[in-house]
C-alpha cells in the first residue's frame, strides 16, 4: 500500500493533468533519444543514458490507453522509482510541485475496480488529478521480463 503523499509532482500527458508522490521522483530531465531495449515488455519505450546510468523508460501514452505520439523535444522525463527500482517516464510536460492539505487526497479511486495504478485523487478547482502508484504500474511478469531484459544490457538496473 502507498503511503498517504503530503506533495505530489503535477504532469500533463495528451491534455491530461495527472500526479506522482513527490517521495518516488528523483528529477526531472530534458527528453533525449532513447535505446530500444530487446525482449523488454510493451510498456518499456527503451533505454535512457542518464549520466551513465541505464535507466528503463516506462510508456504512459501505452498504459494509459493514449495515442501513441513520436518523442519531441519539447517532453520531460520523470526520473522516478517504481517498486525496486528507478524508472523514466515521458511526459508532455511537468507542471511542478503541489502541497496537500491534510485530508484532500480521496483515496476512493483506488478501491475502484478497473482503475489501477492509482493511489488517490486530488480536487483542483480546475478539475480532478489522479495520482498515480508507481509501485503498482508494472504486473509481476513485466517486472520479471524487464528485470531479465535489463540483466543483458551492462551498465542497466
Amino acid at each position: 500500500m502507498t503511503p498517504t503523499p503530503h506533495e505530489v509532482l503535477l504532469f500533463v500527458l495528451e491534455g491530461q493533468r495527472y500526479a506522482l508522490p513527490s517521495a518516488d521522483v528523483r528529477e526531472l530531465a530534458r527528453a533525449v533519444s532513447l535505446t530500444p531495449l530487446p525482449h523488454a515488455p510493451d510498456v518499456v519505450e527503451g533505454l535512457l543514458n542518464l549520466r551513465g546510468k541505464l535507466l528503463p523508460v516506462l510508456d504512459l501514452r501505452r498504459r494509459f490507453r493514449l495515442p501513441p505520439r513520436p518523442l519531441s523535444p519539447s517532453d520531460h522525463f520523470i526520473i522516478a522509482r517504481a517498486g525496486p527500482r528507478d524508472v523514466g517516464l515521458r511526459v508532455d510536460r511537468a507542471e511542478g510541485l503541489l502541497s496537500l492539505e491534510p485530508g484532500t487526497l480521496d483515496e476512493t479511486p483506488r478501491e475502484l475496480p478497473g482503475v489501477g495504478y492509482v493511489a488517490g485523487a486530488v480536487k483542483l478547482p480546475d478539475g480532478l488529478v489522479l495520482v498515480h502508484d508507481l509501485r503498482t504500474f508494472l504486473s509481476e511478469a513485466e517486472s520479471l521480463a524487464l528485470a531479465s531484459a535489463l540483466t543483458a544490457v551492462p551498465g542497466a538496473s
